[in-house]
This record gives structure tokens, C-alpha cells and sequence, in this order.
């Protein structure tokens, strides 16, 4: 039953570690995209001749904002769906106490 209990925190602490990813890359992704928006804005406000360059410039930084939380929900997906890596070494450590 001790085997069980192990297994069960180990899935558990998963479940939360990608709930924390998928959580806080989105956080972060919104987080970017409005201080993107508003520096973006400000600058159009300055300098209005400049809009092609900041707008070229803008979706090239807003691409990389998007990758990041795109890469975090992945992860996150894979601990949560995939065969988890965490739970693979609990149980490599389990199985000689089980055969003995």
C-alpha cells in the first residue's frame, strides 16, 4: 500500500506542476501583451511616422511572447496526459523493493 501512496503524491504533485505552468504562462503571456500594447500605443502616440517599423516590431516581439506560453502549455500537457518522467524513476526505485 506504501507503493500506492507514492505513486499517488508523485501524479498529485504533477497534476499541480502543470496547473502551475498552464496557470502562469498564461498570467505571463497577458501580463506581455499589455505592457506590449500600451508601449506600443505610447509609441504610435509619439511619433505617428514611425507606425510601420513599431507595428513590424511589435507582432515579432508579440510571436515570442506567444512561444513561451505556447511551450509552457505544452509542458505542462505532457506532465499532466504523457507518460510522466517523474513517475518512471518512482517506479524504477520501487521495483527491486517489490521483488524482494
Amino acid at each position: 500500500m506504501e507503493i500506492a501512496s507514492l505513486i499517488a503524491q508523485v501524479q498529485a504533485s504533477s497534476a499541480v506542476a502543470a496547473g502551475l505552468l498552464i496557470g502562469l504562462a498564461a498570467l505571463g503571456t497577458a501580463i506581455g501583451f499589455g505592457v506590449l500594447g500600451g508601449k506600443f500605443l505610447e509609441g504610435i502616440a509619439r511619433q505617428p511616422e514611425l507606425t510601420p517599423m513599431l507595428m513590424m516590431r511589435m507582432f515579432l516581439v508579440a510571436a515570442l511572447v506567444d512561444a513561451f506560453a505556447a511551450i509552457s502549455i505544452a509542458m505542462g500537457l505532457y506532465l499532466f496526459f504523457a507518460n510522466n518522467p517523474f513517475l518512471g524513476a518512482v517506479m524504477n526505485a520501487v521495483k527491486p523493493a517489490a521483488g524482494a
